[in-house]
């Protein structure tokens, strides 16, 4: 069972500026999480600056009351100004110690990798959780990395404590099984992103999900 201080990762929308494709993505978080998306992160590598910090105050000021953290993709100036709740980083981004120099202890700070090297460093360093995959083959971003399939989330559940988002093709289809697999939740792009009713997606995939997270 999920401790109380702990934030709910169960349903993680990676909200991705390029795969919004121009539609109003603070109108798309909302609707998702009143459907049940329980973490957001901005991912928006094609806007400056300027740009990025403004949309992150609109969605940080559209999740204000609610108990869903907002995670900034890569940019610690971003997460700082706009009052994020903290940072995902990839492998290749500020290290997890510089970050946390600048965040200081409360804010989170999350990890993408792909092989157990990588995990264990992460929990090493003190990252909040890590960012597992690609699970699934996907689309939704450019990647060389394997494939780990819902076996590969069981082997990393076996010798990683800090909480597993997996993330990579997770759909209505396959969320439940990664669930099962031992991740504390599943981050999703295209499946709520581009569904017509982003509402009704999320509410389906969060009922696929609360099935198997009750009995933990």
């Amino acid at each position: 069972m999920r401790k109380p201080d702990r934030p709910d990762w169960s349903l993680y929308l990676v909200a991705d500026t390029d795969y919004a494709a121009g539609r109003d993505l603070v109108r798309i978080v909302r609707e998702a999480v009143q459907g049940g998306v329980t973490a957001v992160q901005l991912r928006a590598k094609g806007l400056d600056t300027h740009a990025f910090l403004d949309l992150a105050v609109r969605l940080k000021t559209a999740l204000k009351g609610r108990s869903v953290p907002l995670i900034i993709n890569d940019r610690v100036d971003i997460a700082l100004a706009c009052g994020a709740e903290g940072v995902h980083l990839g492998q290749d981004d500020m290290p997890v110690t510089a970050a946390r120099k600048l965040l200081g202890k409360a804010k989170i700070i999350g990890l993408s990798v792909n092989t157990m090297k990588e995990a264990r460093e992460a929990e090493r360093l003190g990252a909040g959780y890590i960012g597992l995959g690609p699970v699934f083959a996907t689309t939704s971003k450019e990647t060389e990395l394997p494939v780990l399939g819902a076996a590969g989330v069981r082997r990393f559940r076996a010798r990683i404590k800090i909480p597993i988002i997996g993330i990579g093709g997770i759909n209505l289809g396959n969320a439940a099984e990664v669930i099962e697999s031992g991740a504390e939740g599943v981050a999703v792009i295209s499946a709520i992103l581009g569904a017509t009713d982003v509402r009704k997606a999320v509410q389906d995939m969060a009922h696929a999900i609360r099935i198997v997270t009750r009995g933990r």
